[in-house]
């Protein structure tokens, strides 16, 4: 017999908020049973979403973010440390670096080779040139 979960307890699992797991579940995005009024999910079924699970899930359920800046790349390396984790994506012949917190390394499932979206957020943008550039 599959183990099921609430709606609040799916919700946990695929980090997304409660209204929008049933919501997924209405559409029929979300392996799920209606019993009454409430949405009960199987578990297993949940586990086995696609690769990335959950982030792929929310992408073809149409969930989408502001920031307009998404490079795709793959991890090139990933070095833990303590509460933070330095991730290194090759984006075509570039590499970016960024500094995230560990738990979320792991809930993501980083490791080299992985392919990730970088998604870039800021109220800055910075020019340079090179010194003596015509």
């Amino acid at each position: 017999m599959d183990d099921l979960l609430t709606a609040t307890e799916a919700a946990e699992l695929l980090h997304l908020h409660v209204k929008r797991v049933q919501a997924l579940a209405r559409d029929g995005k979300l392996p799920a049973i209606r019993y009454g009024r409430k949405w009960l999910f199987p578990r297993n079924r949940l586990l086995q979403l696609p690769a990335g699970a959950t982030p792929a899930a929310r992408r073809t359920a149409g969930v989408d973010i502001s920031a307009r800046n998404q490079l795709r790349g793959t991890i090139v390396a990933l070095a833990l440390d303590g509460v933070m984790a330095e991730v290194r994506i090759r984006i075509g012949d570039q590499e970016l670096v960024s500094i995230i917190t560990r738990s979320s390394a792991e809930r993501l499932g980083l490791r080299e080779g992985v392919e990730v979206l970088a998604v870039i957020k800021s109220t800055e943008v910075m020019i340079a040139r090179e010194a003596g550039g015509g």
